[in-house]
């Protein structure tokens, strides 16, 4: 399984989290090798049965896996969606969505069919959503063959694991966790709490500080008595971009188009240069 955006593909740059979500989990699942199944699932599987004796679980399961396939393909998923995404939020807001992701596949499968459970598919899961929500028309290569769009192909991922789920045709997959983190993840992302939305106090938004493209006007100082050609030139083009940063401030970053994005990305280069 490949994609296209951007650079996307083999050659995209692997970012801090997923790198050290790949060596932990792959650790993780050296350590089961060498100790054994039954040892590593009593003590870090999520078991509804012992969830206040051991509630770790709720988190640990997420580094579990039954088997090489299984974890190869949670691995390969998230190497090819979450750069991406890690790039896009930053480490710490991707961290918490997956792991947010993580915990509602364990909520809703202990909700609907309490059973022992291992894997990262639930958060994995909510990081393909992710994906497929901001770049919903990204072409997926199935087999490095067919195109799938990102959107399509989550859908038909979310259709599948909720039909196995209702018809109780598990045979050993948790599909009620893979729905719970597709649920989860698209909560979140269209709650206030989503990544790039403003954080809400006492009711009140707070508007996100906005980016100090036009030195000393968002400290407050006094207009310069003549304005360069350069800046009146300018002027136009900065407050396009604070419109943008607007709707960034009030929906979040998932929201912009392709022109908004190209735009901050032009003044992002014009202030480097500068």
């Amino acid at each position: 399984m490949t994609y296209t955006y951007r650079t996307f593909g083999f050659g995209n740059v692997l970012t801090p989290v997923v790198k050290r979500l790949l060596i932990a989990n792959a650790v993780a699942f050296g350590v089961t090798l060498l100790v054994g199944k039954a040892f590593i699932y009593d003590w870090f599987a999520f078991q509804p049965t012992r969830i206040f004796i051991r509630p770790w679980g709720v988190f640990t399961y997420m580094f579990v896996h039954g088997g090489f396939m299984h974890i190869a393909v949670n691995m390969l998923a998230l190497f090819f969606f979450g750069s991406p995404l890690e790039e896009r939020w930053g480490s710490r807001e991707f961290f918490k969505y997956y792991v947010i992701c993580g915990l509602g596949g364990v909520a809703l499968s202990y909700v609907f069919l309490p059973a022992a459970i291992v894997g990262a598919s639930a958060a994995v899961f909510g990081v393909m959503l992710a994906f497929a929500m901001i770049w919903p028309d990204s072409p997926i290569y199935i087999w490095a063959i067919f195109p799938v769009k990102a959107k399509w192909l989550v859908a038909f991922f979310f259709v599948v694991n909720l039909v196995s789920a209702l018809s109780d045709s598990g045979g050993g997959v948790a599909y009620m966790a893979h729905v719970g983190g597709l649920i989860t993840g698209f909560i979140y992302l269209k709650s206030r709490w989503r990544p790039g939305r403003s954080v809400q106090r006492h009711g009140r938004p707070v508007r996100a500080r906005r980016m100090a493209i036009v030195p000393g006007e968002e400290r407050g100082d006094a207009p310069r008595a003549a304005a360069s050609p350069r800046r009146r030139e300018d002027k136009s083009l900065y407050d396009a971009v604070d419109a943008v940063l607007d709707k960034i401030s009030a929906e979040g970053m998932a929201s912009l188009t392709p022109d908004e994005l190209k735009l901050l990305d032009e003044v992002s280069r014009r202030h480097r240069s500068n």
